[in-house]
């Protein structure tokens, strides 16, 4: 038996119903991430421009549009359990250039920023607050890294009751491999997985 068929037997990997009221959460597209002058980076460059006619769409059909960025104070970073096991993480301080958004993304003056100090763009912060405040139901989910803190994000979001749907080519991270097991494990428990011109389509059409 396959893979797959091990996890359609067990009933995983339906394809969900989606909402009527999208918003994008663009998940650390800081220059921490998308910077290669950084050693935290990684090229990114089509997955942000992908994201950014997302984004643009959504945009003009007045749909939310959410960024998330890690940034740490200097006091947190030699207490926090994560930091201790991802050193680089530590360069991400508040302040700095690596927690800006990418201007590449396409962010406005006055889009809404979330700051987390964890890899869900939900864990301590109100970003489930501000969706329901604005009537979403369905979350886009877009994004460094893959395997990361889209992941996660995905878990909290659909576990906060958001449908959740993930373009895998508005996604990235450093290895291929991280990035398509996390998309599979995505697929198959928490989100439909599709590409940015199926759901500009969609947004399109609503």
């Amino acid at each position: 038996m396959s893979q797959d068929e091990i996890y359609e037997k067990a009933g995983f990997g339906q394809n969900g119903p989606r909402g009527s009221r999208p918003a994008i959460v663009i998940v650390d597209f800081s220059y921490g991430f998308t910077d290669t002058a950084y050693p935290t980076a990684a090229d990114m460059s089509v997955e942000i421009a992908r994201t950014r006619r997302l984004a643009e769409v959504a945009r003009a059909r007045g749909f939310p549009i959410i960024y998330t960025t890690i940034a740490y104070q200097p006091w947190e970073i030699e207490i926090l359990p994560w930091l201790r096991k991802a050193t680089g993480m530590k360069a991400l301080l508040a302040g700095s250039r690596l927690v800006e958004i990418d201007v590449a993304t396409g962010v406005e003056p006055g889009d809404p920023v979330i700051v987390k100090h964890g890899a869900s763009g939900f864990h301590g912060t109100n970003l489930a607050a501000m969706l329901t405040a604005q009537g979403v139901d369905t979350v886009i989910v877009t994004g460094a890294t893959t395997s990361g803190c889209v992941r996660a994000t995905v878990v909290d979001a659909v576990q906060s009751g958001f449908i959740v749907l993930v373009p895998r080519d508005c996604c990235a991270d450093r290895a291929s491999d991280p990035h398509e097991a996390s998309l599979y494990d995505i697929a198959q428990k928490y989100g439909d997985v599709t590409d940015a011109a199926d759901l500009i389509g969609w947004l399109e059409r609503l």
